[in-house]
């Protein structure tokens, strides 16, 4: 099984907020998930509440194989979870 650390899709119209997760890479964006890593809210004022992820998590899913989606990864440098 081929786990991706990706986006999913939650909060409702034109006030958007996203799940980090990890999940199958089969499934569709707002499908099952195995689990949840963190959350991003690009309305967020605050930077520091934009980006809020279980580092520790990420670490070792990052370590058994999962790939981050693009997006996932800039926002993971972003806030210190993911390896340069």
């Amino acid at each position: 099984m081929a786990v991706r650390i990706r986006l999913k899709k939650t909060g409702r119209r034109h006030l958007p907020c996203y799940r980090i997760v990890a999940t199958d890479s089969r499934t569709k964006r707002d499908g099952r998930v195995l689990e949840v890593l963190g959350v991003y809210d690009p309305v967020a004022k605050d930077a520091a509440k934009q980006v809020v992820v279980n580092g520790e998590r990420v670490q070792y899913w990052l370590g058994v194989g999962a790939q981050p989606s693009d997006t996932v990864a800039s926002l993971l440098k972003k806030a210190g979870a993911a390896k340069a």
